[in-house]
């Protein structure tokens, strides 16, 4: 018999399955509790939980409002890019502006993502992991999937729109190119930007790196009328418009400088009618192709393109700063940074940096971990740094517990993420997540729970750097790989067998409560399956 992906949780976990709640109750390591059935389960901390309370209650009596949210979301930031996590000058690329986020704020150690883009955003936007959604890998270009994905979906963005917010998405979307995926058509009360990825335009204008499609008009003509380069736009309840098309490299060189004059826009517009706002400002860059923008061509100190783009990156991320001081919302705003999966290290040596192994597309921390900083004066006290557990997903849970609207989270379906408020606004606020569970489209590879990582399954690479173009998904023997990611962060030599043995009974079981959880919510096909899966 054929044993179904999903299914290894349950047969590792059997001890979750077969416990009883009691049984979980006395359990020493047990301590994330269910509040409801279709919610992740979260580690009670009921003394910070009222010190946000009286943060936010205080904030909104001074502002007369709810708070607005910001996510800044990078394309491909490899977790040491920034200055503040051990990248800046060292690698060639100064960030002061990112830099001053963190020692303003909350720099977070242990942020974990999906392990490329589409996934990410995904969880982000709806607090699912990806094999929930359907939205398992990256859609290729002109890709449309049998299923759409979004009739059924309901966006963090959405139910913030529904309940007096102004919404927005600004940047790369990638989340669908089909009629009713529209970024405006899933909660985003007004979209600019790109329904794909810079690459799916870099190949259609770019001769030197895609001569072999550039150079062959009718190859060139078919891909056109899949994938229309061009920045696109929509407002809720309207068509999607082109704004501009993109007819040269020196055209998309500058598209995220567009991206960051719209949100400068909106959030003046938003101010203006004294409404709170969730904008996500989601970067093209630093996903390949690369090509400078105005005034950033060899801006930094190591000249490469991909370097150059991070100076421009830091750049964009001050802007944004310095329109919420000129109108008066930087208090009023929670501000987080991060990145939707690990550096391309197969873009090597014009590529991003992290201090792990692997990269994008893999379960490695190199491919999964991310920079995250929580930035939000008066609220979040400066110059904290702590490695407890945040997942992306929590980001579809905590700006609805900020904008005190968690009721409205629908039942129907389960939700991954965790209200992190708490966690970033009290001074000496823990993390509620008790684990981060990692996939490789639908199948999961591995656990993070404590500062271990548990493998069921790994990525390996059958040429060096190449975690896309040439790496596979493989079993593993009797033992799970272990890490101890204190002693070994670069996951190097696993100690599951001879130093993890008390620890293994834990991982499994909270894979095995994981697994059980889509017998009642079963995952969705949206079509994206790889052929031969």
């Amino acid at each position: 018999m054929k044993t179904k992906p999903l299914a290894i949780c349950a047969i590792l976990g059997g001890l979750a399955l077969s416990a009883t709640a009691q049984e979980q109750t006395k359990n020493a390591f047990a301590q994330p509790v269910p509040s409801k059935p279709y919610l992740e389960p979260s580690i009670a901390r009921p003394e910070q939980e009222k010190v946000a309370a009286g943060k936010l209650a205080a904030l909104e009596k001074r502002f007369g409002r709810k708070p607005n949210i910001l996510i800044v979301l990078v394309d491909d930031m490899g977790w040491g890019d920034p200055g503040c996590f051990g990248g800046g000058l060292l690698i060639g690329a100064p960030t002061p502006n990112i830099d001053k986020l963190a020692t303003g704020g909350l720099k977070l150690l242990s942020v974990y993502s999906q392990p490329t883009c589409t996934p990410s955003r995904a969880a982000l936007m709806t607090g699912r992991i990806p094999t929930r959604s359907g939205l398992t890998r990256p859609t290729l270009s002109g890709e449309v999937p049998k299923v759409n994905p979004w009739a059924d979906e309901v966006t963090a963005a959405k139910l913030l729109s529904g309940s007096g917010y102004r919404t927005a998405l600004s940047g790369k979307w990638h989340l669908g190119e089909g009629e009713g995926s529209y970024p405006h058509q899933c909660g985003y009360d007004e979209y600019y930007g790109i329904l794909s990825v810079m690459s799916d335009f870099s190949q259609q204008l770019d001769k030197r790196l895609y001569p072999d499609l550039i150079l062959r008009p009718d190859r060139l003509a078919a891909l056109q009328k899949l994938s229309e380069a061009a920045i696109t736009k929509g407002s809720k309840g309207g068509p999607l418009e082109v704004s501009e098309e993109i007819k040269s490299t020196e055209d998309l060189a500058q598209i995220d400088q567009k991206f960051a004059d719209f949100s400068e826009d909106f959030i003046r517009r938003t101010t203006k009618e004294n409404k709170p706002f969730y904008l996500c400002h989601s970067f093209g860059r630093l996903h390949n192709d690369s090509y400078p923008a105005k005034g950033y061509e060899g801006k930094s100190p190591a000249g490469f393109p991909q370097r150059d783009a991070l100076v421009e990156t830091d750049d964009i991320v001050a802007r944004l700063i310095n329109v919420l001081k000129e109108t008066g919302q930087l208090e009023n705003t929670l501000v987080f940074f991060t990145s939707d999966n690990g550096g391309n290290e197969d873009l090597m040596p014009d590529s991003s940096y992290q201090p792990f192994r692997g990269g994008k597309g893999t379960t490695w921390e190199g491919g999964v971990r991310v920079p995250g900083i929580a930035y939000w004066p008066g609220m979040i006290a400066p110059g904290r740094v702590d490695d407890g557990l945040f997942d992306l997903c929590d980001l579809f849970n905590t700006p609805l517990a900020i904008a005190g609207i968690t009721d409205k989270i629908p039942s129907e379906r389960f939700i991954d993420g965790i209200d992190q408020t708490s966690y970033l606004l009290a001074d000496d606020g823990k993390s509620k997540r008790d684990a981060v569970f990692m996939y490789a489209e639908n199948t999961l590879t591995a656990v993070r729970w404590l500062e271990y990582k548990v493998h069921f399954k790994v990525f390996l690479n059958q040429s060096a750097h190449r975690n896309l173009d040439e790496s596979t998904l493989n079993n593993l023997g009797m033992a799970p790989w272990v890490y101890n990611l204190y002693m070994d962060p670069k996951e190097q030599s696993s100690q599951g067998h001879s130093r993890f043995e008390w620890g293994l009974p834990q991982a499994m079981m909270r894979a095995g409560r994981h697994g059980a959880t889509f017998e009642k919510y079963p995952r969705k096909d949206i079509g994206l399956r790889k052929p031969g899966e």
